[in-house]
């Protein structure tokens, strides 16, 4: 099984017995692998194996959770920053981040679906990119639009990638977009420490540099959609219990969460320009 650049996918347990399905990271009885046991046994056949339907319902519900909230703490956003309220919404910004974060946490490494914790997740992010798009909106009417639907057409057009086989996802692409996500990372992580000091990288100042890392992190995000469903897809083949949909819309929110705030910033930076 190839690896994920998504941790949320990254971690899934591998030593699960699904109740007689052929389980993540397992191979068939007769291909010669070995089992497994680890976690011990899941709802059995009570349970049924996991199908597109379950991934796209679930998803849909997850983002749907995270695009209400966002919604709603956006026109609450404007309203404070229009009335000079500006503690508040900063404060919603932080208090969202950490408490989706905290909720991705423990999704991931508690390795089992959780779906209040997913939704909980969701509404989280949307608190965080709703008071985020708020600012954004209030400094570059029209930008929320503009980036909901740019995260769309990037969501669409990777969709339309992996299922006509355009580009393949191989254990080599996969390394290639896991190196890359770590890069971008260490970049955007030293350009904070150092901004810190009064050293400017220019990554996330608004000039050509940053219109062109901003280019090439979004290029990266729009990989890691592909991995996302190359994944939900092999745990569906692979017949795991329907609901790990859940981890599966997961890790797609997580992806889509950081594409999103990616583009918002791609376009603040062309309308400065």
């Amino acid at each position: 099984m190839r690896a994920s650049s998504n941790p949320a996918f990254r971690n899934l347990p591998t030593g699960v017995n699904y109740g007689g399905y052929a389980g993540f990271n397992q191979g068939a009885p007769d291909g010669g692998q070995p089992t497994y046991g680890g976690y011990g046994t899941a709802a059995g056949s009570a349970d049924r194996p996991m199908t597109v339907d379950d991934v796209v319902v679930k998803t849909s519900i997850t983002l749907g959770v995270a695009f209400l909230t966002g919604i709603l703490t956006a026109i609450w956003a404007q309203g404070q920053m229009a009335a000079g309220a500006t503690g508040p919404v900063f404060g919603a910004m932080i208090g969202g981040m950490i408490v989706g974060l905290i909720c991705a946490l423990i999704v991931i490494f508690k390795k089992t679906p959780n779906p209040a914790l997913i939704l909980a997740y969701s509404a989280a992010e949307g608190v965080f990119l709703g008071a985020i798009t708020g600012v954004f909106e209030l400094l570059y009417p029209g930008i929320a639009l503009q980036a909901i639907l740019g995260t769309g057409i990037v969501f669409g057009v990777m969709l339309v990638v992996y299922r006509t086989g355009a580009v393949k996802v191989t254990p080599r692409l996969t390394k290639w977009v896991i190196g890359a996500a770590v890069g971008a990372l260490m970049l955007m992580l030293a350009n904070l420490l150092l901004g810190m000091f009064g050293v400017d990288m220019g990554l996330r100042s608004g000039g050509p540099l940053a219109i062109i890392f901003s280019l090439v992190v979004i290029g990266i995000a729009a990989f890691m959609l592909l991995l996302d469903f190359d994944r939900a897809d092999q745990m569906i083949r692979e017949q795991m219990p329907q609901k790990w949909a859940w981890f599966a819309a997961f890790g797609l929110m997580t992806t889509l969460v950081w594409l999103y705030l990616e583009i918002l910033r791609l376009l603040s930076y062309l309308q400065s320009e």
